[in-house]
C-alpha cells in the first residue's frame, strides 16, 4: 500500500504555483484548511482562481489571501459574508463569479467523476444563467453547466491514515468530499494522522487514491470565526417576526423533511418541538438539525447553514454538500421555508440581489426554490420605505419562477389557489384594508379558505 509523504503547512502550501485554480473546502470556516491558506497567504503567490462556497471572513483563511491581494478570481456562492471580498469586487480588483450552491457542489463533483457537464433546472430564466445553454428535459427548462475541476485542491479532515483515507467531523464533509476528488494536487491537512488500519474502512468517507500529501494541524477556537461560538449568533426575534415563523410552523406536517433559509425562517427551528416530529435539513450537509447548544461551538457541534453551531436529534445524519442538493434537487426536501425581497402574481420569487447594493451571494435559495416541493416564502409586507413586495411583476433579479406556493408576511397569508395570487389569511394586528394598501398585484380575497391563520 502507497503510503503519502507528510509535510509541514509551509512545504504544503509552496506547491501552490502563480496562476493556478485552488479548491477550498470548508463551509464558512467549518471545515476549512485554515493553516494551508495561511501558509499560502506568507508566501508571493498571485493570480490564483480560488474555488469555494465563499471566501472565509476577513483575514481568516481565504481571507488573508484575499485581503494580500493574492486571488485573481473567486468562484462561489456566497461572498456577501466577507465584506472585504465585496469592496475588492466594487473596486475592481477581484472578479467573481457566482454559482448557486448546489450547482458549485455537482460541478466539482462532476469535474472529479470525469463527467464534462450537466442539466440543471436551478437558476434557469435568471442572470445567473447568463449565456449557457438552454434545454428543456422532460418539460423542465434546464440549463447547461460545465464541471469544475482545480489545479490544487486544499482540503480539511478529521482524521487521516497514512494512505490517505479520510474521515470528516460532523457538518465538516461539506465541500471538502468532491473537492478531494477534483483537483490534479490534493493536500489534506487533518487534526490527527494515525497508522494504516486505524480508520475502519466503512467510515472512511474519502479513499486514500485522491490524495497526495498530508500534513497535520490542530484547530483552535480562533480558527473557526464567527462559528466559534454559538453566543455570537444572536438573533433578531421581535415579536412580528415570531409571528411569521410561528404561522410558517403551522404549515409543517409530522414527518416533513423541512429546510429553513437564514434569516427570518431560521426562527421557526426555535419553535419545533420534538412532538412536532419535523426533520430538519440544512443544505451544507445534515438532516435531524436540532436547536442551538446553550453555549460551545463548532469545536463541539455542527453547524447549519447561517453556520450557527446546533444540536443533532437522534436519528440525525450528516453528509456532504453534493448529497445534500441532491437531496433538495431531487425532490426529497418536502417544504422549504426562505426569505424573500418580492414574490410577483405569478409565483416567481426574487430574494438574492438588489441592484446598486453590494450584494455578493446565492447562496442555495435558486436550488431550494427550484427542488423543494412545496415553497414558503416568509418577508415583510413591504419595504421600510411603504413599497410593496408583493408586486404585478418582479422587477429584482429572479431566484425562480413560478415556484412560491405561500407568502407569509406581517399583514397577511396568501397563497396560490389554481395559479391566482389568494389572500387566505390576515396577521394579528392587520386588516384588509392595510392588505390591499400595501400590495401592488391583483388577488383573490378568500380569507375563509384558511381559518387556521
Amino acid at each position: 500500500m502507497r503510503l503519502l509523504p507528510q509535510l509541514t503547512v509551509d512545504e504544503a502550501a509552496r506547491l501552490v504555483q502563480d496562476g493556478q485554480t485552488l479548491l477550498v473546502g470548508g463551509f464558512g470556516m467549518t471545515g476549512n484548511p485554515v493553516h494551508l491558506t495561511h501558509a499560502l497567504a506568507e508566501l508571493g503567490t498571485r493570480n490564483l482562481t480560488y474555488v469555494a462556497n465563499n471566501v472565509g471572513e476577513p483575514g481568516i483563511g481565504g481571507g488573508r489571501l484575499l485581503r494580500n491581494g493574492q486571488i485573481r478570481r473567486a468562484v462561489g456562492s456566497f461572498f456577501t459574508s466577507n465584506p472585504e471580498a465585496v469592496a475588492a469586487y466594487q473596486a475592481g480588483t477581484l472578479e467573481v463569479q457566482l454559482i448557486p450552491q448546489g450547482t458549485l457542489a455537482e460541478a466539482i463533483r462532476a469535474g472529479g467523476a470525469g463527467i464534462g457537464g450537466f442539466y440543471t433546472p436551478t437558476a434557469a430564466g435568471t442572470v445567473i444563467a447568463a449565456d449557457a445553454d438552454v434545454r428543456t428535459l422532460g418539460g423542465q427548462e434546464m440549463i447547461f453547466v460545465p464541471a469544475i475541476r482545480g489545479d490544487v485542491a486544499f482540503i480539511r479532515a478529521w482524521r487521516a491514515d497514512r494512505a490517505g483515507n479520510l474521515q470528516y467531523r460532523l457538518t465538516e464533509q461539506n465541500f471538502n468530499r468532491a473537492m478531494a476528488t477534483a483537483a490534479d494536487l490534493v493536500i489534506v491537512e487533518a487534526e490527527e494522522i494515525v497508522e494504516v488500519g486505524q480508520i475502519p474502512p466503512d467510515q472512511v468517507h474519502t479513499p486514500g487514491l485522491y490524495v497526495d500529501y498530508l500534513v497535520q494541524a490542530s484547530l483552535t477556537e480562533a480558527d473557526l470565526g464567527s462559528s466559534a461560538s454559538v453566543k455570537g449568533s444572536g438573533r433578531r426575534a421581535d415579536e412580528t417576526r415570531m409571528h411569521m415563523a410561528r404561522r410558517a410552523l403551522q404549515e409543517l406536517r409530522a414527518g416533513d423533511v423541512v429546510n429553513l433559509g437564514i434569516g427570518i425562517p431560521t426562527l421557526v427551528a426555535d419553535l419545533i418541538a420534538p412532538e412536532h416530529g419535523i426533520n430538519l435539513h440544512t443544505e451544507n450537509g445534515m438532516l435531524g438539525v436540532g436547536p442551538a447548544p446553550e453555549d460551545g461551538g463548532a469545536m463541539n457541534y455542527p453547524v447549519n447553514a447561517g453556520k450557527v453551531p446546533v444540536t443533532a436529534l437522534p436519528g440525525a445524519s450528516y453528509f456532504d454538500s453534493a448529497d445534500s442538493f441532491g437531496m433538495i434537487r431531487g425532490g426529497h426536501v418536502d417544504v422549504a421555508v426562505i426569505g424573500g425581497l418580492q414574490v410577483d402574481a405569478a409565483g416567481n420569487l426574487a430574494n438574492w440581489a438588489v441592484p446598486g447594493r453590494p450584494l455578493l451571494g446565492v447562496g442555495g435559495a435558486m436550488d431550494l426554490a427550484s427542488g423543494a416541493r412545496r415553497l414558503i416564502v416568509t418577508m415583510t409586507h413591504t419595504d421600510p420605505d411603504g413599497t410593496p413586495k408583493i408586486v404585478p411583476e418582479c422587477t429584482l433579479p429572479l431566484t425562480a419562477r413560478g415556484a412560491v406556493d405561500m407568502v407569509i408576511t406581517d399583514k397577511a397569508v396568501f397563497e396560490f389557489v389554481d395559479g391566482q395570487l389568494t389572500l387566505t389569511g390576515l396577521m394579528p394586528g392587520a386588516t384588509v384594508d392595510e392588505v390591499r394598501a400595501g400590495t401592488d398585484a391583483t388577488f383573490v380575497e378568500r380569507l375563509d379558505a384558511n381559518p387556521g391563520s
